[in-house]
């Protein structure tokens, strides 16, 4: 009398159709921050290695700490930076954020 019928859901196709959509978004949202976050990261620290590993002796270049200076020794970890006549500083080579043009110091 007062115990209602119960019916069965369908279980069929539509169930896993349902959880596929269910989870569409947050798979769109892992793409989207793969391409726009991710990727780009990437390509940034493999231009910078490369630019590392190509530093030769006579380059000049800029640090993290804006330091300007010509590279007089290039070793594996660290390198030798003169930054004025005479001034010669040892920093990490890490630390080296831009290779600029031949002649730049002379101008500045």
């Amino acid at each position: 009398m007062f115990i209602s019928n119960a019916y069965a859901q369908f279980g069929g196709l539509g169930g896993i159709q349902s959880s596929l959509t269910q989870f569409l978004p947050i798979i769109l949202m892992f793409a989207v921050l793969y391409f726009i976050m991710i990727r780009p990261q990437m390509k940034r620290q493999k231009e910078l290695r490369n630019m590392l590993a190509a530093m030769v002796k006579g380059d000049e270049v800029v640090t993290n700490g804006g330091v300007v200076g010509k590279i007089t020794k290039a070793g594996d970890a660290y390198i030798g930076l003169e930054i004025a006549d005479g001034v010669e500083i040892t920093v990490q080579k890490g630390s080296i954020t831009t290779v600029l043009p031949k002649g730049t110091i002379k101008s500045i």
